[in-house]
Formats: C-alpha cells, sequence, structure tokens
C-alpha cells in the first residue's frame, strides 16, 4: 500500500514538473516570436544589441552591437525587452530649441571673449 502511494506521488510530481516546463518552453516561443527590429535583445553569452532584422526562414536574426551587425541564431537569445513606441512630441522640439540657444549663446560668448583684452599678452 504504501509502495503505490509513494508511486502516485512520484507521479503526481513529474507531472507538475512537465507541465512547468512546457509553460517555459511556450512562453520562450512566443517571446522569440514576437522579436521585432528595435528590440533590445541580450544573448546567452551577454552580448547586449539592438535587433536590426528577424529571418524567420532561416531561423536568425541580425543584432547590432554598437554599429557591428552580428548574425546569431535565434535560440542565442536570452531576453528580449519589447520595442516601446513613443511618440514625437512637442519636447523633441523645445529640447532641439534650447540645444540651438545654447550653441549660439556659446559662439557669442566666445567672440565677446576674444574680442576683450587679455591681461596676458
Amino acid at each position: 500500500m504504501q509502495f503505490v502511494i509513494l508511486i502516485i506521488l512520484f507521479g503526481g510530481m513529474m507531472w507538475f514538473m512537465q507541465r512547468n516546463q512546457k509553460k517555459a518552453a511556450a512562453q520562450r516561443q512566443e517571446q522569440l516570436d514576437n522579436m521585432q527590429p528595435g528590440s533590445e535583445i541580450v544573448t546567452i553569452g551577454g552580448l547586449h544589441g539592438i535587433l536590426a532584422s528577424v529571418d524567420k526562414t532561416k531561423g536568425t536574426i541580425e543584432l547590432d552591437a554598437e554599429g557591428v551587425i552580428l548574425t546569431l541564431d535565434r535560440a542565442a537569445v536570452k531576453t528580449v525587452k519589447p520595442v516601446v513606441a513613443t511618440e514625437a512630441t512637442d519636447e523633441t522640439e523645445t529640447i532641439d530649441s534650447v540645444i540651438a540657444d545654447a550653441k549660439t549663446e556659446a559662439i557669442a560668448s566666445s567672440e565677446t571673449a576674444d574680442k576683450q583684452d587679455s591681461p596676458f599678452e
């Protein structure tokens, strides 16, 4: 009787472990299927980069790691940070205008500094 209970417990434990593995495999496959160019990728080797393109027929991806394009197998992907859609707002225009104003002020101040008499001349 104890042997039967032990077998049932062992069988239940194996069933739950297999179920968790299937869920994890399905989640990983969904993550790999939903990769889009522009996503931030980390490979199993620890390489960080931006996904340049996905070739589903060959099962490869092209990863842009600071200007270096690498072709990797899709299985080499450890994590995927999805693309966050950013909307162009007035903040971008504001920042650009602030940068342009700062540049013109820097040029103007350097010209006035050149015109002043230096005590070391």
